[in-house]
């Protein structure tokens, strides 16, 4: 027992007054109990943010990554997508309808060996101008 305590045995408050040595009572409240009253200085000074929103909320909508192809992929996959029924053959030309195949974008990257039509929702401007070197076109519904 320390000596203090032993010292203010029978003294009823042990020299801390009526209220303070009594269960969780000195401590100003529990949580954030006086952010607004009498813990305000101490908000301000280290917890400013304390209050308030803070940053914001991306909802789901509109934040799914466009479905992309490659010329190269379409040159590789001509087969795949043809047995699919998205890409039909006449003599050396290819037409294939990527937005039935779920593709969002044509990119440029690769060569064009054949001639193709492509339908698509949007392309760049290398894939279009790769395509139609090669005797094809890209149709896009915005620029039509």
């Amino acid at each position: 027992m320390p000596h203090r305590t032993k010292k203010l045995r029978g003294s009823r408050t042990h020299g801390r007054g009526k209220k303070h040595g009594r269960g969780k009572g000195c401590r100003g409240g529990h949580g954030d109990a006086g952010m607004h009253k009498h813990k305000f200085k101490w908000m301000l000074i280290y917890d400013p943010d304390h209050f308030g929103a803070h940053g914001f909320f991306r909802h789901a909508q509109g934040t799914e990554p466009e479905t992309t192809m490659n010329l190269d992929e379409i040159v590789e996959q001509l087969a795949t997508l043809e047995a699919a029924g998205h890409a039909t053959r006449s003599g050396d030309a290819w037409t294939v309808d990527l937005t039935k195949a779920g593709v969002d974008k044509l990119l440029g990257s690769g060569r064009v060996p054949i001639s193709l039509t492509v339908n698509v929702a949007s392309a760049s401007e290398r894939a279009i101008a790769k395509v139609a070197a090669a005797g094809g076109a890209v149709h896009t519904p915005a620029k039509e």
